[in-house]
């Protein structure tokens, strides 16, 4: 497999991983760089989840639009990407465009139109607005890189797996560190393919080992926990329910 092997703590904050070919770097905050093609991804945003779920009663802290965009934008003005793409689920429903804040409008916009930023629809959001800068794509074929919002079946027929990047499952995984058991968000990979936890500040998310999400991969496949703004490397076989 090629994925880093090395388990336990990064020393250097990110985390290479080998897919199809391609050098990528796992970022702490858990989004993805490929550095030869100068591509920032990110994964399932969730953007004005707060606000659809105080529309039916559930009150939650109206902000978290604001952070996600926060951390967003210190990414792109950290790495200076000349292109980030969106894996899908970028906006938490139809009518998520609407509701954002005239400010978060305006950080959007910006951040579009500093670089080819691209949108794929996801399942929330199939046709995501269209008025806030960027390009829509149902996929992104990039070889050695396939970019798509939901991984596809192994015995699909169109383009196979090879190289797929997506989101969607927003992936965590659990390990036993004596005395404590850590469960945290994580990127998932078997050098075939690979899934990138949610960015959004509001996501949950579903364990590995869940037959749902290790169906998708090869049974050796490997983990980057994001942690506490670090990542911690383990092998299938260390993770626990």
């Amino acid at each position: 497999m090629s994925v880093r092997r090395q388990e336990g703590e990064t020393k250097n904050g990110a985390a290479e991983i080998r897919l199809n070919g391609a050098v990528l770097s796992a970022d702490p905050s858990g989004a993805l760089l490929w550095p030869d093609r100068q591509t920032l991804v990110v994964a399932d945003l969730h953007l004005e989840k707060g606000s659809a779920f105080a529309a039916r009663g559930q009150l939650l802290p109206p902000y978290d639009t604001r952070a996600t965009l926060g951390r967003l934008e210190a990414l792109v003005g950290k790495h200076r990407p000349t292109r980030v793409i969106c894996l899908g689920d970028s906006f938490h429903d139809g009518g998520a465009g609407e509701r954002l804040a005239a400010a978060d409008r305006a950080r959007l916009r910006r951040l579009t139109a500093a670089c080819d930023w691209v949108w794929i629809a996801g399942n929330h959001d199939p046709e995501p607005p269209d008025d806030l800068g960027g390009r829509i794509e149902a996929e992104l074929i990039d070889a050695p890189l396939a970019f798509r919002h939901r991984a596809q079946n192994q015995n699909a027929r169109s383009r196979g797996v090879a190289g797929e990047v997506s989101g969607h499952w927003h992936p965590k995984a659990a390990v036993h560190l004596p005395p404590k058991r850590i469960s945290a968000p994580c990127f998932v990979s078997d050098g075939r393919r690979l899934v990138l936890p949610a960015f959004g500040a509001y996501t949950g998310g579903l364990n590995v080992l869940d037959p749902v999400v290790s169906g998708l991969f090869r049974p050796d496949f490997f983990v980057h926990l994001v942690h506490r703004e670090r990542l911690y490397g383990f092998p299938r076989d260390r993770l626990v329910v």
